[in-house]
């Protein structure tokens, strides 16, 4: 079965931390160029990071220096650490390959 699963979002305080996982079936996961995305309330989703098979990362700007992307080819799972987190980090996270969607994880950022 084809298909990306998202876990580790949660509700957390400004400052603190929180990693997502996804991990992916069905896939060539080695050859994977894979994306996380987010969408708040009332926005448009859009790129928070991406990384590609061989390891190269990108960051939005709006997270570089606070979350980071990687990987794991053994456990078919990419993750996204989040660091010194915001409350405008919180939205629905999603992990991306081509046009294949997770389910989601919720991050939440208040106190």
């Amino acid at each position: 079965q084809v298909q990306l699963v998202e876990s580790g979002g949660g509700l957390v305080q400004p400052g603190g931390s929180l990693r997502l996982s996804c991990t992916a079936s069905g896939i060539r996961f080695s050859a994977s160029y894979m994306r996380w995305y987010r969408q708040a309330p009332g926005k448009q989703r859009e790129l928070v990071a991406a990384i590609t098979s061989g390891g190269t990362t990108t960051h939005a700007g709006s997270v570089k220096g606070r979350f980071t992307i990687s990987r794991d080819g053994a456990k078919n799972t990419i993750y996204l650490q989040m660091n010194s987190l915001k409350p405008e980090d919180t939205a629905v996270y999603y992990c991306n390959f081509d046009g294949l969607w997770g389910q989601g994880t919720q991050v939440t950022v208040s106190s």
